[in-house]
C-alpha cells in the first residue's frame, strides 16, 4: 500500500471539497435562480469538463500553466514559481475538473424552492442574507452533501487531468490513481489490487453517507 500517494489523494480531495463548496454555492444559487441571456452559455460552460476527454482537460490546463502562457507568467511573477508538475497545480486543475459536481447538484437543490417562500420571508422582515441562512439553506442541505460527496470521490479517481498537469512526482502529485497505474505497469498486480480496493472502499463509503443522510432526512420529513 503507498501510503504517501493516499496521502496526497486525500489532501488534494479534502481542499478541493473546501475550496469548491463556497464558489460552487454561490454559483450554484445564481443559476437556479436567476434568469439572463447567457445562462445556457454559463451552464454550458460549467458542465463542459464532465464531457471533454480528462487528457484533453489537462492538456490545455498544462498549457495555460506554463510560462509562456498569460496565466502562468502571473503566478509566475507572483508567488515566483510555476504550477505544472507541483501540488498547487493539481489543486487548480482539480478545481477545474470538479466545478460541474460542486455547481450542479447544489443548482438542482435551489431549483426546488418554491419562489414565493423567499418572498414571503423577505416580506416577514428577513434580510436576504438570513433568508439564504434560514430558509434556503436547511431546504439545499443534501444538495451540499451530494455536491461534497461526488467532488469528493471523484477527485480521489482523477487520473488523465492529475496526470498530465502533475506527473508523478513522490509526495507531490503522485495520487494513489497514479500509484495504481505504475504498479499495474509493474506488473505488480496484487500491489493494484489493495489499493484499488482502498479506493473503492472509500468511494463506497462517500456515496453511502450521501444515500443514508438523505434517507435520515427523508424520514425526518415523513
Amino acid at each position: 500500500m503507498d501510503w504517501t500517494a493516499l496521502s496526497v489523494s486525500l489532501r488534494l480531495a479534502g481542499l478541493t471539497c473546501l475550496l469548491l463548496l463556497p464558489l460552487g454555492l454561490w454559483l450554484g444559487r445564481t443559476l437556479a435562480l436567476s434568469r439572463f441571456r447567457g445562462k445556457p452559455l454559463c451552464e454550458a460552460l460549467v458542465a463542459l469538463p464532465l464531457v471533454m476527454p480528462p487528457t484533453v482537460l489537462g492538456f490545455y490546463l498544462m498549457q495555460a500553466f506554463g510560462v509562456e502562457a498569460p496565466f502562468g507568467t502571473f503566478w509566475q511573477s507572483l508567488t515566483g514559481s510555476g504550477l505544472n508538475f507541483t501540488f498547487t497545480g493539481i489543486l487548480i486543475a482539480s478545481l477545474v475538473a470538479n466545478l460541474p459536481f460542486a455547481v450542479q447538484p447544489i443548482q438542482r437543490a435551489f431549483e426546488t424552492i418554491p419562489p414565493n417562500l423567499c418572498e414571503a420571508a423577505w416580506c416577514s422582515g428577513l434580510s436576504p442574507a438570513r433568508t439564504l441562512w434560514r430558509i434556503e439553506l436547511p431546504l439545499v442541505w443534501p444538495g451540499l452533501i451530494s455536491a461534497l460527496a461526488l467532488t469528493f470521490a471523484h477527485t480521489l479517481g482523477e487520473f488523465g487531468v492529475i496526470l498530465m498537469v502533475g506527473g508523478a512526482i513522490d509526495g507531490e502529485t503522485r495520487t494513489l490513481a497514479i500509484a495504481i497505474y505504475d504498479r499495474v505497469q509493474a506488473f505488480d498486480e496484487s500491489g493494484a489490487a489493495i489499493m484499488s480496493a482502498m479506493l473503492l472502499l472509500i468511494s463506497f463509503l462517500t456515496i453511502g453517507v450521501v444515500y443514508g443522510l438523505a434517507g435520515r432526512r427523508r424520514w425526518r420529513r415523513g
